[in-house]
């Protein structure tokens, strides 16, 4: 039987190879990880310290293409409904190296959720169904992200900087199209030059396309318009309170495995 770890960069795959290792040996593991080429450069550092660790060496896959470049090819703004980027450079890359590689009856596929990440369960398993999916960070002893990332500091491995920096994934330099307000501020206060870069790169697409579209919503007032990180950064410069923004609103990043609405880039690229 095959068993494939889907590594994401973040402690919790690196808990859940450790577990599927050690239950099943490391012959029959495969460690799969897909590059969006939007990364942080501690990433790479910990993907090398974790494959020494766990014995097995990561197969590193690629699409090529970065996450503005895939905006700017379906002429689409991601944002937390429509994630093209996900689709594109993540789910798309590892189903087919799944569907390539491996039969719903010769393999076993591993997703690290953590304990509070139950609810993606079901969503997950309709979707991928006939293939099955586990999740050993689901089994007890439960952990939380801090026992993870203990247990990872115990092995003698230097956890990703961006857990460091306040971020609570280790996926694309801690900019996510499904991160709210809180995260977004956080990356704008501990990496202002990634910050930076994705607010430039959101303002020459929203001219390319001359649409008034943007990553962020603003809700203020009850209702819902778009937000864009220019604007954004703007608030967070001008008070210290967050009257103007929503401060605890952290968003949720679930790129390789939760599927939304997708679909709708490529109808409304081709409008």
């Amino acid at each position: 039987m095959k068993h494939v770890v889907y590594f994401s960069g973040g402690v919790g795959s690196w808990a859940a190879a450790k577990r599927v290792v050690a239950a099943h040996g490391p012959d029959d593991v495969t460690l799969l990880f897909a590059d969006t080429k939007s990364e942080d450069c501690d990433l790479y550092r910990f993907l090398d310290d974790a494959e020494k660790n766990i014995g097995i060496p990561i197969t590193r896959l690629a699409e090529g293409r970065d996450i503005w470049q895939v905006f700017n090819d379906v002429r689409f703004i991601g944002n937390s409904r429509v994630d093209p980027c996900s689709k594109v450079l993540k789910r798309d890359v590892l189903d087919k190296w799944r569907n390539d590689n491996c039969t719903p009856d010769d393999s076993i596929h591993y997703i690290g959720f953590e304990w509070s990440e139950g609810h993606r369960v079901e969503r997950l398993r309709k979707r991928v169904a006939p293939w099955n999916y586990q999740f050993p960070m689901l089994d007890r002893p439960l952990m939380t992200k801090a026992g993870m990332i203990n247990w990872l500091t115990s092995e003698g491995i230097r956890p990703p900087r961006l857990y460091e920096m306040g971020m609570p994934h280790n996926n694309c330099a801690g900019f996510c199209i499904k991160a709210g307000h809180g995260q977004f501020r956080q990356l704008f206060k501990v990496l202002p030059n990634v910050y930076a870069y994705h607010e430039k790169q959101e303002e020459l697409l929203r001219q390319k396309l001359d649409s008034n579209v943007s990553i962020l919503k603003d809700r203020t007032g009850g209702e819902t318009t778009p937000l864009t990180l220019r604007v954004f950064r703007e608030r967070i410069e001008s008070q210290k309170t967050p009257s103007l923004f929503e401060d605890e609103d952290w968003g949720g990043c679930g790129c390789a495995t939760d599927y939304d609405e997708s679909d709708l880039v490529q109808s409304e690229a081709k409008a």
